[in-house]
């Protein structure tokens, strides 16, 4: 599969994944609103995230897939096959042992990523029981991760990409069917995170039964290739666990200002994620497996042409979408979030943090793009390295920037260390030689900036049109919203062909790459 259409896959399935968390989200704001329920669900939550992230979807992923593609490559899918039947049996093994420990634990551990909550006894309660039910999760999710990898190394994006779905559609539904009969609407949500877990894994399971590439689970052994696995996590587990820990400080943080804190930065991230999975995401994740086959076989310059193309996409998708979501932040957190219990307060605060979130978006997704090229080289050094030289500054900058802007400066932070961590990334890929970008691109970055401009400026103008109409929660309000959203990226994109930061050759030498196969 071209690495164009591998993006569109993953970047398709992640936008309708994205657009079923936003229902999922709207009804959570409209029930919970961003009172205690709210923040206690939301910190349960994140409890499993953070674990995953750091081994499952981070460490693990990183490593697991540059290996099994030089498997493939090598010795072909059986003996790759096999090889993921080791790690899986292995992996299986310890994530349950963790699952068991932790839950055991639970407790102390919201203890430690929570203590403002300790000073709301009923808050810290909710947020253990639902924890207890959230991180059963962990051990799920941590599976179907594996499983993806497989189907992503044999260029089988679809699986993979569409399972997010099938979690906010229970989520949904747990709000209506749990809802009622549990303690709270929140307990109901966190069954719903575990049912869908499974739901998760049952999907993976058949999409690699159907691609005769299903590994058996057998009893845990330790064998060269498990050692050689965990070798190489060590430091990417450091460097997963150092972002990780980057987000944990900012939840610690909010957990000590007012409630509703914790509830905004959340919404606000849910939103600056949406851009950030289906364009930043949904590159790397195509974009890694490539890279190691080409890296495996020596094929160098492929793999930097693939480094350009793919920042380039990136970049002309993701700038215009960072100035939309500052200059519209009011009016899309309005029309999708508040009614119910989220009233006009929520919504300003959390469009005040979307602000600060989205002016890091465009670095954000360079990192995405970056990170790759390190990792099909099992670099996973020096990836640990920027992310914790990234932490130090975020949480010197949130200690600073809280004390005057409250849960928005803990957004500024964040979007302030992710543009110094882009940078260094360029520059240490520039001095090892493994990709500079051409100067024709640092023009066209240039020229994209300015059709951006030209879009915010005339966003600015419709929005001031529409009057309070653009600010409605409303029906109409909707309409009015997706209408500047429509015109943005018109005025976008006319503004990007006359300032010739698109051609129609590019177009159509693109559209023949999407029939490519590599």
């Amino acid at each position: 599969m071209s690495l164009l259409k591998a993006v569109a896959t993953v970047g398709g399935y992640t936008m309708i994944s994205r657009m079923t968390g936003f229902i999922r989200d709207i009804l959570i704001a409209a029930t919970l609103g961003a009172g205690p329920i709210a923040d206690a669900f939301i910190v349960a939550f994140k409890l499993p995230n953070f674990f995953r992230r750091l081994t499952a979807e981070g460490s693990f992923t990183i490593v697991f897939i540059p290996m099994l593609s030089g498997v493939l490559e090598r010795d072909g899918k059986q003996k790759a096959i096999e090889f993921a039947q080791e790690i899986m049996s292995f992996m299986a093994a310890i994530l349950l042992t963790v699952t068991i420990i932790a839950i055991f634990f639970m407790p102390q551990i919201v203890g430690l990523i929570a203590p403002g909550f300790a000073h709301a006894p009923n808050k810290f309660n909710l947020a253990v029981d639902f924890a207890e039910l959230t991180f059963i999760y962990l051990p799920l999710i941590s599976l179907v991760a594996l499983l993806g990898g497989i189907l992503n190394s044999l260029g089988k994006f679809a699986a993979m990409a569409s399972a997010p779905i099938l979690l906010n559609l229970f989520l949904i539904s747990s709000l209506g069917v749990f809802a009622n009969i549990l303690e709270t609407p929140g307990h109901g949500l966190a069954v719903g995170v575990a049912i869908g877990g499974l739901a998760q894994l049952i999907w993976l399971i058949e999409a690699c039964r159907r691609a005769e590439a299903l590994p058996r689970l057998v009893w845990p052994r330790w064998t060269p290739r498990v050692s050689r696995l965990l070798k190489f996590m060590l430091p990417a587990v450091v460097g997963a666990g150092v972002v990780q820990i980057n987000l944990l400080i900012d939840v610690i943080l909010a957990s000590t200002l007012p409630t509703g804190s914790v509830s905004y930065l959340y919404y606000a991230d849910r939103l600056n994620q949406l851009p950030l999975a289906v364009i930043g995401i949904a590159i790397g994740t195509a974009l890694l497996p490539s890279m190691s086959r080409n890296i495996q076989a020596g094929r160098f310059q492929e793999a930097s042409e693939n480094q350009e193309k793919s920042l380039e996409i990136g970049l002309i998708l993701t700038i215009p979408a960072a100035f939309g979501l500052m200059v519209l932040s009011d009016p899309i957190v309005t029309a999708l979030f508040q009614r119910g219990a989220f009233d006009t307060t929520s919504a300003a605060s959390t469009a005040l943090a979307l602000v600060c979130y989205s002016a890091g978006l465009p670095a954000f997704v360079i990192i995405k793009i970056f990170q790759p090229n390190f990792f099909a080289r099992h670099d996973t050094t020096t990836p640990v390295q920027i992310a914790a030289g990234s932490v130090v500054i975020n949480l010197i900058l949130n200690l600073i920037l809280m004390q005057y802007f409250a849960h928005a400066g803990l957004a500024m932070a964040t979007s302030i260390s992710a543009w110094l961590s882009a940078a260094i990334f360029a520059i240490v890929l520039k001095t090892r030689n493994l990709y500079s970008p051409r100067k024709q691109l640092l023009g066209k970055i240039v020229r994209i900036i300015l059709a951006a401009t030209v879009m915010g400026l005339g966003l600015i103008a419709l929005k001031e049109f529409s009057g309070d109409f653009a600010e409605s929660s409303s029906l109409s309000g909707i309409c009015v919203l997706l209408l500047l959203i429509f015109c943005g990226g018109f005025i976008y994109f006319i503004s990007l062909f006359l300032f010739n930061g698109i051609s129609k050759e590019e177009i159509v030498e693109n559209l023949k790459r999407w029939s490519v196969r590599d």
